[in-house]
């Protein structure tokens, strides 16, 4: 009996002492969070911005036929809508760069004051979008399809095939506009920039040059014209850091 007395007051004993150093080391965890960040922290946002030349288009062109019934409408529609995506593809554009956006037929009325409105036809319109990957063949891209029964183009937007490089350059810019506010506070302040807390990025955008442009274009007139210009490429990022 008296064995097992000493070895529970040996326990006890072992565990008070042990108490004040487990106390000591969670306050020495709790001390390294709360100095984990000794100065001020300052967030700042900043974008950054690269133009450069765009190496591909795209173009919104289609077909718009009408008729008397919705099936004659859309009857001579599908005719020339197949002969102009053929002729997409003589002139170069794959496949996949063939896209159908948009095939509609809609009722025609004439409005007469104090009529009813009286239905003189249907129109249809079979739009689609065509990546052009050689800017140079843009305008013989347009003339092919004019010239092979295609009477509307909607505009044309220009951008990057592969826009990581140009969004890595903007991101890179950021970055340095961040830094060089963050040193511009920290001075005006009496301080330094000690170490980022934080990033966020905001989010990369390559805005399309749009060419709004629609037209029923016939086709005896020339390839028109094409300026790419530019693609700007912008990023924004949020950057937190410590002052001292």
């Amino acid at each position: 009996m008296n064995t097992i007395k000493a070895a529970a007051a040996a326990a006890m004993l072992a565990a008070a002492a042990a108490t004040p150093a487990a106390a000591q080391q969670h306050a020495g965890h709790e001390g390294h969070a709360a100095h984990a960040i000794e100065g001020a922290m300052l967030t700042i946002s900043a974008e950054g911005r690269v133009e450069s030349a765009p190496d591909m288009a795209t173009i919104s062109l289609g077909v718009m036929t009408e008729g008397q019934t919705a099936a004659a409408a859309l009857a001579e529609n599908s005719r020339r809508m197949t002969a102009l995506t053929q002729a997409l593809r003589r002139a170069g554009i794959a496949e996949r760069d063939i896209q159908t956006t948009n095939v509609s037929v809609n009722p025609q009325y004439a409005y007469v004051e104090n009529q009813p409105p009286r239905l003189t036809g249907y129109q249809a319109n079979n739009q689609v979008s065509a990546r052009v990957r050689n800017l140079d063949t843009v305008g013989r891209v347009i003339d092919a399809a004019v010239n092979a029964g295609g009477n509307t183009v909607n505009g044309i937007s220009f951008s990057h095939a592969d826009p990581d490089a140009q969004l890595d350059a903007a991101r890179r810019e950021a970055a340095q506009n961040a830094r060089r506010r963050a040193d511009l506070y920290a001075q005006a302040f009496g301080m330094r920039v000690h170490r980022v807390i934080a990033i966020n990025e905001g989010g990369g955008y390559t805005p399309p040059i749009p060419m709004p442009y629609m037209a029923r274009m016939e086709a005896a007139a020339p390839p028109p014209p094409i300026a790419p210009g530019e693609v700007t490429t912008s990023v924004n990022v949020n950057v937190t850091y410590e002052l001292r």
